[in-house]
């Protein structure tokens, strides 16, 4: 009798193991396009993705390594919990003003079978354009902090995309560099690609791979392994083991698969932010983003006058004085030549000194008296720095930078996204609220919606820009089509925007000073409404701008918007980008290097007469670049503008309600 109830218990156990071991867990988009399963089979944790019942993503094993073992065998998954998210919620910054999110979550509860009997749980949100999945690390007994090896996250793609990526040598970088466009199947095992890669299914399919949320967290790259990508996280620095430290409880950012049939709706899409962190700022009313000069792309170039160029007051009224009288809000400050405007002994920018002090300006600048002319002339200072002199000083210098009156920084040469640089990127920005001051990242990592968290960072670079024309034959309008298909797709991204100096390729030549650019005017126009950067920058000398045609459209265009729409996008080819700011909405395009003609329906306006103006390049522009024809007239929703677009060109619309007089 005793054998028969042992018998009787153990199959119970089997049983339960089997059921467990073929447990399934679903789940689907709003509107059942997306769908989402998670199997746990033979010890092994897999998922998998699909769109309108196309495969997209299949068995993709999810495991965690920690160093007192492997999270992922041994398994079994608890009672899910499925519900709806709503949320409206609006941003001070970002490509729109008021945002709906709605999505289906699914929050599956995952614990061991053996000792040390972790659990933890995997959240699942799935949206009508994205799906997004992270791990939780619940307050539990007998586990109360995590070191972390290796998240061992998959995405086993199905068949042979078409890939957008950036392959980088290492996990410290400025993020500048060549988009590379390639088949799957021929990428080389073990490289490393940034976020966000853009996939080309069959039937015109687009998958872009990225996160959101990137907190108290190493940030994550891909590499292609045994055929299916594998998420790679930064390592601590001056070691590879250690990729995070954390007390429980805890979470991973999200692990992001945008998705749609139209390429378009992933640009116009705001699942980034949706799945970032509530505003943490209290008081946002002095958050005033805008455009800025920004000298050190000219070389600090001034008339020749009575005075030199250099770090001296002069040269910055100079500037100043252009800013206000063109109604651009900011002028940066960084030094002249190689020499910062703080005290630093260091060999060049990039590499700060034994003796550097960011709390004191060098002798010829007086920054009290450069912010209170600014201000004066209703323009805001804010200043560059190395974020190696700004961190050990970041208390006292903000305190004193405000006292100045600065309200904003450049912090630049961060080239990691380890956990340590994302906590200190995190502290930069909530302590530079308390002193009102915005915040710009240069050699920085993709940014991830901290934009929405902490709406004082204004803008990142990671990108390779038009700072290269200074020194490189490298940036094209091939390379700059590029941008809304990959790098865009993660947010705001610093261009070095504003050079009026164009010049066909055949006569381009590198200069430090007064440097050249290739693309036509239209194009650079185009390029402030098609990227998002809540800092526009102008970049170029004031006698570059004042009089030069176009220069009127550069002085009117917003940097934040209410809306935003994506009619056409091809990927590397062309994009028409349209944003809505107030009743007034702007219509960029940039094209690559072969030229085209596009008809644009004005359906997205409102009932009633609009005037237009127009800019398109001129029939000469193949010789004379930065001429442009501009044309103005009134236009209903009715209206199809017919555009022609150079080789190395783009258009810019400017449509206002009509006001009869």
């Amino acid at each position: 009798m005793r054998q028969i109830s042992n018998l009787i218990v153990l199959l119970v156990i089997i049983n339960s193991q089997m059921l467990f071991a073929r447990k399934n867990v679903q789940l689907s988009s709003p509107n059942g396009d997306i769908h989402f399963s998670l199997t746990l089979e033979e010890k092994v944790l897999l998922y998998s993705i699909s769109y309108k019942k196309q495969p997209l993503i299949n068995d993709s094993p999810l495991s965690l390594v920690f160093d007192n073992g492997t999270f992922g065998e041994k398994l079994r998954i608890d009672k899910p919990t499925f519900s709806t998210k709503e949320e409206s919620y609006e941003l001070i910054v970002g490509k729109a003003k008021h945002v709906n999110s709605l999505s289906k979550e699914v929050v599956i509860p995952l614990e061991e079978l053996v000792h040390p009997f972790r659990k933890i749980n995997l959240v699942v949100r799935a949206f009508d354009d994205g799906l997004a999945f992270r791990y939780e690390f619940p307050k539990q007994k007998n586990w109360e902090s995590y070191v972390m090896y290796d998240e061992v996250t998959t995405f086993n793609l199905v068949g042979n995309p078409r890939v957008s990526t950036l392959f980088l040598p290492s996990y410290t970088s400025s993020h500048e560099g060549i988009y590379t466009d390639i088949d799957f199947n021929k990428i080389e095992d073990e490289k490393l690609m940034d976020m966000p890669t853009l996939y080309r299914y069959a039937n015109n399919v687009f998958v872009a791979i990225t996160e959101s949320n990137i907190v108290d967290y190493a940030g994550m790259y891909l590499s292609k392994e045994n055929g299916m990508l594998r998420g790679k996280l930064s390592p601590y620095p001056n070691q590879e083991k250690i990729k995070v430290k954390a007390n429980l409880p805890h979470q991973s950012p999200w692990r992001l698969v945008m998705i749609s049939d139209r390429m378009g709706a992933l640009i116009e899409s705001n699942i980034i932010s949706n799945l970032a962190s509530p505003c943490k700022i209290e008081d946002t009313s002095w958050i005033k983003p805008g455009k800025t000069t920004f000298t050190w792309w000219n070389g600090n170039m001034v008339p020749d006058t009575i005075f030199a160029p250099g770090n001296n007051f002069n040269t910055n009224k100079y500037y100043i004085d252009f800013a206000a009288r063109s109604g651009i809000d900011f002028h940066s400050i960084y030094g002249y030549a190689e020499q910062s405007w703080y005290v630093d002994d260091g060999f060049d920018f990039g590499t700060p000194g034994a003796n550097v002090n960011i709390t004191k300006s060098i002798a010829p600048l007086d920054m009290k008296a450069i912010c209170d002319y600014a201000k004066s002339q209703g323009v805001g200072i804010h200043l560059w720095v190395n974020w190696k002199a700004l961190y050990p000083q970041i208390d006292k210098a903000y305190a004193l930078f405000q006292e100045w009156g600065v309200v904003g920084m450049m912090i630049d040469f961060m080239d990691r996204d380890d956990q340590e640089m994302i906590l200190m990127q995190e502290e930069m920005l909530a302590k530079a609220a308390e002193h009102h001051l915005f915040v710009q990242f240069h050699g920085s990592s993709k940014p991830s919606g901290l934009h929405r968290t902490y709406p004082n960072e204004f803008t990142r670079e990671g990108t390779l820009n038009y700072e290269c024309y200074k020194w490189s034959t490298d940036i094209s309008a091939d390379h700059d089509i590029t941008m809304p298909f990959t790098r865009l797709l993660a947010g705001a991204t610093d261009f070095h925007l504003g050079g009026f100096r164009a010049v066909p390729k055949s006569e381009f030549k590198i200069q430090y000073t007064h440097p050249l650019v290739t693309s036509s005017r239209c194009h650079m126009l185009a390029m402030y409404v098609v990227l998002e950067s809540y800092l526009g920058m102008v970049c170029d000398t004031p006698n570059s701008y004042e009089g030069q045609p176009g220069f009127e459209f550069l002085q009117s265009v917003p940097t934040v918007w209410d809306e935003t729409r994506v009619p056409y996008a091809e990927v590397n080819k062309y994009v028409t980008v349209v944003r809505r700011k107030d009743s007034s909405w702007y219509v960029g395009t940039i094209n690559n290097s072969t030229a085209r003609n596009l008809s644009l329906s004005l359906d997205f306006l409102e009932d009633g007469f609009y005037l237009l103006e127009l800019y398109t390049d001129a029939k000469d522009v193949d010789k004379y670049p930065n001429n442009l024809v501009k044309q103005t007239k009134k236009v209903t929703k009715k209206d199809i503008i017919d555009i022609h677009l150079s080789a190395d060109g783009g258009s810019v619309m400017h449509l206002k309600p009509f006001i009869s007089k």
